[in-house]
């Protein structure tokens, strides 16, 4: 019989100090998290301007973009302050280079980005980037997913094409179902076509058909309202969903990691205290994102305080 869904409230740092530091075992502001097939953790380490990538087992990261120092930059092998990235099947690497609104490409093994979208800079032009957060990548159709967070809009690049198309939201910013309010996290169900979207400011999480004029709630208030029960979100940055269709959600203002089955909307927390930051191994402060191992064990990025937080499935 499968194991029931039931974590450790108990948090181990299992990455990062606790301190604020730019050694290869310390993070600015871990932001994004995720595993990758050959099952190395990536961080995308915020204010140190890199990506980390650690094995299983060692605390000490080797950087795979940006700087190991923590410099910030603009030219091809510098980022400025990095709020996603993904990887595909052969390990090679796009980033959200958020301040210098553009995605940067790194293909396996080397450290010189090569810019992939957003060439045009700052703005709300089909070529431009503003703040973009959120990426998915379709390889079957060799097309990449961009949150555009700060233009509220999901872009849509052909691998190669500068300019890229609008695929959900660009009707500005708002709480209509017609709007994206400062996207965030992003997933792509290919088989339906899907993108699903935190829809930070609007505190929810939706899904927009690509294309489509509207989305569909998911989680959180259908109006913009913020909460802290449990049909309720606040900010939430990042989602992932398990290979049953559980939706795990990082609540970020909330402090906490909300759990929804398919199809409710009554969400449990399974790690955090709701509404209360802190640095306790039971606490977070602003956790903006979440991964599951392949026995669904938990871990966190405890963004607020410099560490990545491991619970074990019980």
């Amino acid at each position: 019989a499968p194991r029931t869904l039931i974590w450790d409230t108990t948090g181990i740092t299992a990455y990062g100090t606790g301190v604020s530091g730019s050694t290869a075992n310390q993070f600015n502001n871990p932001t994004y998290i995720f595993f990758n097939l050959s099952n190395y953790l990536y961080v995308a380490d915020y204010s140190n301007n890199r990506v980390q990538q650690f094995s299983a087992g060692s605390s000490y990261a080797t950087t795979v973009a940006g700087q190991a120092n923590g410099q910030w930059g603009t030219t091809s092998y510098y980022l400025n302050k990095v709020t996603y990235a993904i990887t595909d099947s052969s390990a090679n690497l796009y980033v959200s280079d958020s301040q210098n609104n553009r995605v940067q490409y790194f293909a396996y093994g080397t450290l010189t980005g090569v810019t992939v979208a957003g060439a045009g800079g700052s703005g709300s032009s089909m070529n431009q980037l503003n703040n973009p957060r959120g990426l998915a990548l379709d390889s079957s159709t060799n097309k990449l997913y961009i949150a555009d967070t700060n233009n509220h809009r999901i872009m849509c690049y052909v691998i190669g094409v500068s300019s890229g198309t609008v695929v959900a939201g660009g009707n500005g910013q708002g709480t209509l179902n017609t709007q994206l309010n400062t996207p965030m996290g992003l997933h792509l169900d290919a088989p339906s076509n899907s993108l699903y979207i935190a829809n930070a400011n609007s505190h929810n999480i939706i899904k927009w058909v690509v294309n489509a004029s509207t989305w569909t709630l998911i989680a959180g208030a259908p109006n913009g309202q913020s909460g802290s029960t449990s049909a309720f979100l606040n900010n939430p940055y990042n989602f992932i969903f398990d290979s049953s269709g559980n939706l795990y959600v990082a609540d970020t203002n909330n402090h906490r990691i909300q759990l929804f089955l398919p199809g409710q909307f009554n969400g449990t927390t399974i790690a955090g205290v709701t509404a209360l930051s802190g640095s306790a191994t039971n606490k977070f402060d602003s956790p903006q994102s979440l991964a599951l191992d392949s026995n669904l064990n938990l871990y966190v990025a405890d963004t607020g305080n410099d560490r990545i937080q491991y619970f074990a499935r019980i």
